[in-house]
């Protein structure tokens, strides 16, 4: 039994000289199987590069099929993503909705009314609701942000929150 000069193919001159002998006939095996229109010269290149960033796993032997089965694998892959483009390309948007028209005007001036409130807070009550309440911090961010302390902001937070409610009917937040 031959003993393995090289466990794995991470020298840089066994690395070219595999590259030199299967990136073309790779190439052609991706574009024979599957056409032009998958890019086969990318995948035989990201096939490549799959090879060289785990040098250390596949040896010498295991060199071609690595490269095959990856670079198969990848076309496959670009494959099915085609497909799903291809469906939500031919899907088209409703241009309708079940709402009513009262119910989109209610809503528009819902949406003023609630401008409008948003506007009449102090400023500091503005900024720390809205970091909480549509960014989604919490308050000990929201306090670091701000340099303040967290009773501040939960302060600032709860007295924009009664404000709201006073000027909108049924307001609630999550």
């Amino acid at each position: 039994m031959k003993k393995d000069l090289h466990a794995d193919i991470c020298n840089e001159t066994l690395y070219a000289n595999i590259y030199n002998k299967y990136s073309q006939s790779l190439h052609d095996f991706l574009y024979y199987k599957y056409g032009e229109n998958l890019n086969p010269g990318d995948k035989a290149q990201e096939a490549f590069i799959k090879l060289w960033e785990n040098c250390k796993k596949v040896t010498l032997e295991k060199a071609k099929s690595f490269l095959y089965t990856v670079a198969n694998n990848l076309m496959l892959n670009e494959y099915k993503h085609q497909k799903v483009v291809l469906k939500y390309q031919n899907d088209t948007p409703k241009d309708y909705t079940n709402e009513t028209p009262e119910f989109l005007l209610e809503q528009d001036e819902y949406y003023k009314k609630y401008q409008n409130a948003l506007a009449k807070l102090s400023e500091d009550q503005r900024t720390a609701f809205m970091l909480n309440k549509v960014e989604g911090k919490k308050h000990e961010e929201i306090a670091q942000l701000l340099g303040v302390t967290r009773k501040v902001v939960e302060y600032r937070i709860y007295s924009a929150f009664d404000q709201l409610k006073k000027e909108l009917e049924n307001f609630k937040i999550k």
